[in-house]
């Protein structure tokens, strides 16, 4: 019997990483970037919405930077340090 992939998305660097070029972008004078509406509108990303900037890389050079919604990045943070600090607390 065959496995179903899940879908949604995997961090970077794996071999079946979700990862495509969506739009090249530009930086102004100030720092700014724009996110273009369709991808907004992709990732429901709405006005006052907040984004986890993430940066990959090692030391101070940073290679990949990704944006993610504060709201499921607190999510993946849980339940990737959940067991960990249940495992320190019972170590008390």
């Amino acid at each position: 019997m065959a496995k179903e992939k899940k879908a949604g998305c995997r961090g970077p660097g794996g071999l079946e990483s979700c990862c495509r070029v969506e739009a090249v972008i530009s930086i102004d004078e100030r720092g700014q970037m724009i996110l273009p509406k369709e991808v907004r509108e992709k990732a429901n990303i709405r006005p006052g919405d907040k984004l986890a900037l993430v940066t990959w890389g090692e030391a101070d050079n940073v290679c990949c930077i990704s944006l993610i919604k504060a709201d499921e990045f607190a999510g993946v943070v849980r339940v990737m340090l959940g067991p960990m600090m249940k495992d320190l607390s019972s170590k008390q």
